[in-house]
């Protein structure tokens, strides 16, 4: 998915993802909505904002990140608020767009410095009593929550300003109870950093000294804070781990955020299942077998061969899968207990700048699958797919060309065993 920097809303069940498109490095291209009843199979809904609608802030070259939407009941808008900026962050805007439909296409009203300040990452948060907010980065003064219109389109007063110089970026607000939890990230370009966050029990303050809510020195699992959700009992962190040197091989790392009384604690996961069908419990993820690529008993065919890679279970990697011959892997015998539909974990190495992709078949069901650049080819990245499978050692999965393309190099895949 290319949705960075952005955040979730729901709307008659469903969840809704903006977010920025980075396919083609940081200038603006569109901002993406997609849609999600799960939170783990996701369906492209459109471009919301693209580059040249009617306005120079949105022209090719400008910046348009963080984009974060809020459900207005008195004017029955979607109100989307964004930074706006030129490219060399000059410009320091926050803009704000509307819209009839959640994913339909906004309306840019205009962008401006809110209360003459300057303005770069922000955020948008909505009280219990339908007050919203506008949290914003005034690198001059310090992080501002600022109170906006009732139409949520305009800025009308600050809150509170916390006037710590150059430092804090990338906010987001949840409130638990009677606590405000504000969590933030340091300046650090787009390298990550340990992420911080206070509380209180009026957005006017005072606000408690600010900490760290995951193991200093994890610099918060390599990402940075982009927006924090409420999923029925459980509260998800939802950060971006950004890759400066090449945008759209950003991902997301979405993890389960306790919060007990002004405590705010994270801890990673490999995976973790959130139920949203059942209330938003978390369910303990059921083990995984892993398959390797270069085993004897998979069928590799037309050009596929073994590749070195270091840093791949074995050492080796499946590779020339696709291209003119149609290189191809087959992996057979993979094993569930139950009739299901579950989430597998590919394995796998591009080297490339740009994403390759690949036809993944499961039991003959086919999938288009793209494969993100990974740091080369000794370190291997891993995509999911959401599969049915059938129970018993009976199911066989195939990777091969897409559209003729050279596809990744496969070191193993991770499927659960139940």
């Amino acid at each position: 998915m290319q949705a960075h920097g952005g955040g979730l809303i729901l709307v008659n069940n469903t969840y809704y993802l903006h977010g920025e498109n980075k396919l083609d490095g940081s200038a603006f291209q569109s901002i993406n909505c997609y849609s999600s009843q799960n939170l783990v199979e996701w369906k492209y809904e459109g471009k919301t904002l693209s580059v040249g609608q009617g306005a120079s802030d949105l022209a090719t070259g400008r910046v348009v990140e963080r984009p974060h939407v809020l459900w207005n009941e008195g004017t029955k808008k979607f109100v989307m608020w964004m930074h706006i900026d030129s490219s060399n962050y000059g410009e320091a805007k926050a803009g704000v767009a509307t819209s009839d439909s959640v994913c339909g296409t906004y309306t840019y009203l205009g962008g401006a410095k809110p209360l003459g300040f300057e303005s770069r990452d922000c955020n948008v948060f909505k009280d219990t009593d339908g007050t919203a907010y506008l949290l914003t980065e005034d690198r001059k003064n310090g992080l501002r929550i600022d109170k906006l219109s009732s139409d949520y389109t305009k800025v009308e007063t600050m809150v509170y300003l916390f006037p710590e110089l150059y430092t804090y970026e990338a906010a987001a607000m949840i409130k638990k109870g009677n606590t405000y939890f504000l969590f933030a990230s340091d300046q650090s370009g787009w390298d990550p950093n340990d992420n911080i966050y206070t509380t209180a029990t009026s957005l006017k303050g005072p606000w408690a000294t600010w900490q760290n809510f995951a193991p200093k020195g994890t610099k918060t699992y390599s990402t940075q804070t982009g927006a924090v959700m409420q999923i029925g009992e459980t509260v998800m962190y939802m950060g971006d781990r950004w890759v400066g040197s090449n945008l759209m091989r950003s991902t997301y790392v979405w993890l389960p955020l306790t919060l007990s009384g002004t405590t705010a604690t994270l801890n990673n996961k490999v995976n973790w299942i959130l139920d949203v069908a059942n209330g938003g419990k978390q369910v303990d993820p059921p083990t995984e077998t892993a398959y390797e690529a270069e085993a004897s008993s998979n069928t590799i065919s037309n050009g596929a061969k073994s590749a070195s890679c270091s840093g791949c279970s074995g050492s080796k990697s499946i590779g020339y899968i696709g291209g003119s011959p149609n290189g191809k892997l087959s992996i057979p015998n993979v094993s569930s207990t139950v009739d299901t539909r579950t989430t597998i974990r590919i394995h796998y190495t591009n080297a490339d700048k740009t994403q390759r992709y690949a036809v993944v078949s499961v039991n003959g069901e086919k999938y288009n699958v793209a494969f993100i650049p990974t740091p080369d080819d000794n370190t291997p990245g891993t995509a999911a797919l959401t599969v049915p499978l059938k129970k018993g050692a009976v199911n066989t999965i195939e990777f091969e060309a897409y559209n003729g393309g050279w596809g990744p190099n496969i070191d193993r895949i991770m499927v659960p065993v139940s």
